[in-house]
């Protein structure tokens, strides 16, 4: 499981911003809204006739392969590099 989301934002000076996101405080923070989303995710397989415990192993393998993901958006002036640990 992550540990810690790294975004990097450089600035219109061409400095970069650094913020550090640590998962496990977030994720306890988002406990209540996990719940709903959980709940949610429950009734789109219901409607589209997936199988829940499929869903969640994909779900799961997805979450598994972030740590060492790399996102690097450039659009403009505007720099943004997200990096998963």
């Amino acid at each position: 499981m992550p540990q810690l989301v790294t975004v990097r934002r450089r600035r219109p000076d061409g400095r970069w911003k650094r913020l550090y996101v640590p998962v496990l405080p977030v994720l306890l923070v988002l406990s209540p809204l996990l719940l709903l989303a959980v709940l949610g995710g429950l009734i789109a397989c219901r409607v589209f006739q997936v199988s829940p415990g499929g869903a969640l192993r994909g779900a799961g393998r997805a979450l598994w392969a972030l740590p060492g993901t790399r996102f690097e958006l450039e659009q403009g002036g505007t720099a943004v590099l997200v990096s998963v640990r």
